[in-house]
């Protein structure tokens, strides 16, 4: 992989990784991801469907972001 490719890849994962930070109180801290190329898998579990929608709506103004793949499980108490 050529070091700007690389270097894109870590930018990408900084930003997602501050974005769910961030937003980290809203989601809970249950929420994982994982970066595949300018892909992302979030995974977790939170407490409603609007956490859920919002944990990807957060990433979806991240440039360079292809697409957002969202198995974050909803358990309602």
């Amino acid at each position: 992989m050529p070091t700007h490719e690389i270097h894109a890849a870590h930018k990408l994962n900084d930003e997602i990784h501050f974005q769910i930070q961030r937003d980290l109180s809203a989601f809970g801290r249950n929420v994982s991801y994982e970066v595949n190329d300018s892909d992302v898998v979030l995974s977790g579990v939170v407490g409603s469907y609007y956490h859920k929608q919002m944990a990807q709506e957060s990433l979806r103004r991240i440039e360079g972001l292809s697409r957002i793949d969202n198995r974050i499980q909803v358990v309602i108490r």
